[in-house]
């Protein structure tokens, strides 16, 4: 019996660039930035060592900005934690974008599949201020603490309730499920959704990732580790810097990105759109560090070659790379390995011929939303034949000054029309965890 095949008809997202994928892909293509300064947020953001985020712009509908009452009732954003509010939207605008709308036997053959990398850090934080401002000497331990507890708490926290409350929304009965893997969450999510419908456990998958963790404690914890981006805080949008020599650290970003994946006969029988096919996920561990990647990139190289093995593709066929490309001085040189010796040695391409760019110099680093939102600008690209481009890309290189291994075309600045047949988007996580995935143009 032939493999299921999986098609994409519906795409939504919520990003610094703004709110829905029209605003975000437009906005990427003309170089848009949307990092900006965190120190208007308070003097507690002021201290700390990088000073800038990118955030989703706050303000009207009508601006492609972000107010959560133009698109929730009040009752829900009361349910709601942040990362959830973004992923619900997002996957409004995927659904109503695919046009799916299932009869009730077709609601129990689809399902959700949505994660995230932190959850709602803010309600953690309130929380347990709150319970510890309210508590009694040890002589009666507790009881003030706990009358200051929501009982929204736990459901506000829960990383699951993100994909529970679309679930809940939209009638769905097949899988509802949840990833949180890091910075891989998103890519997780959309391979695992692929997987779910290949072996017949639905037809029809929304999923993605979602985040929503701009706070003090986050972007500090970020920094302890010496992960973040903080030689640009008096020039925000320069911060993330993928493969360029001046890189120094992450961008810490929120948002949300999500799509709907369709077996492709259940597709075609509703005269559906479809945007690309989603032909292979490949997954590895690093077994190396907890937040830093081999030199060699071994486990990204293990990642984008099994996606390949699964897809039936050869590494020589690959048009376009979707890095995942931080910004950080021994992520994106790691990468750049895995993807030569991909592509170059074992594929047998010429540098020239092999596009690689990051999104995340626009984007920044939207964590266990990052795949998805990636994944969505890659599929467009595929779609449209554009290559998104890498911001901030002035002098490939090391940040040692050595520009000898980056020899690829980083699509620098500006997107570039090219023929894209086959496409992999790589996310990578701490605790050295890794995916990628193979999109290839749709053909009957």
């Amino acid at each position: 019996m032939a493999q299921r095949r999986v098609v994409i008809t519906g795409l939504g997202a919520v990003t610094p660039l703004g709110v829905g994928v029209q605003k975000s892909w437009t906005s990427l293509l003309a170089g848009s930035s949307g990092i900006v300064s965190t120190t208007p947020l308070g003097p507690e953001y002021a201290e700390l060592p990088s000073t800038v985020a990118a955030m989703v712009p706050r303000g009207s509908i009508v601006d492609g900005a972000w107010d959560a009452k133009d698109h929730l009732k009040n009752d829900d954003i009361r349910k709601m934690a942040g990362f959830s509010q973004f992923a619900v939207v997002a996957a409004e605008e995927a659904l109503k974008d695919s046009g799916w709308n299932g009869s009730e036997a077709e609601r129990e053959r689809a399902g959700v599949c949505i994660g995230s990398g932190i959850g709602s850090f803010q309600d953690a934080y309130d929380t347990t201020l709150a319970y510890h401002k309210g508590v009694r000497p040890p002589t009666t331990p507790f009881v003030w603490g706990y009358r200051k507890l929501s009982p929204l708490f736990v459901p506000r926290l829960l990383i699951n309730l993100a994909a529970g409350h679309i679930s809940m929304r939209h009638g769905l009965q097949g899988p509802n499920h949840s990833v949180s893997t890091a910075c891989t969450t998103g890519a997780h999510s959309i391979g695992d959704a692929y997987r779910f419908i290949i072996h017949n456990d639905a037809d029809m998958m929304i999923c993605g990732g979602s985040e929503s963790c701009i706070h003090p404690v986050a972007i500090g914890g970020f920094a302890r580790a010496k992960s973040l981006a903080t030689a640009f805080n008096d020039e925000p949008a320069k911060a993330s810097r993928p493969f360029d020599k001046a890189r120094n650290g992450f961008v810490i970003g929120e948002g949300a990105g999500v799509l709907v994946l369709e077996e492709l006969e259940s597709a075609r029988k509703r005269g559906a759109k479809i945007y690309a096919e989603v032909k292979g996920y490949g997954l590895s561990g690093d077994s190396h560090h907890m937040t830093a990647p081999p030199t060699d990139g071994r486990g990204a190289f293990l990642a984008m070659k099994r996606a390949l093995m699964h897809a039936g593709i050869k590494p020589g066929e690959v048009s376009y790379v979707n890095a995942h490309a931080t910004s950080t001085p021994l992520g994106d040189a790691a990468e750049n390995r895995a993807i030569k010796k991909l592509l170059l040695e074992e594929g047998g391409r010429r540098a020239e011929e092999t596009a690689v760019s990051s999104c995340k110099g626009a984007l920044g680093h939207l964590l266990g939303a990052a795949g998805a939102v990636e994944a969505i600008m890659t599929v467009l690209g595929l779609k449209n034949g554009i290559l998104p481009p890498t911001l901030n890309l002035d002098n490939p290189g090391n940040t040692d000054g050595d520009d000898s291994e980056f020899t690829m075309n980083y699509v620098p600045n500006k997107p570039q029309e090219a023929d894209i047949d086959v496409a992999l988007s790589n996310s990578f996580g701490f605790g050295g965890t890794n995916a990628s995935l193979c999109f290839v143009k749709y053909k009957e």
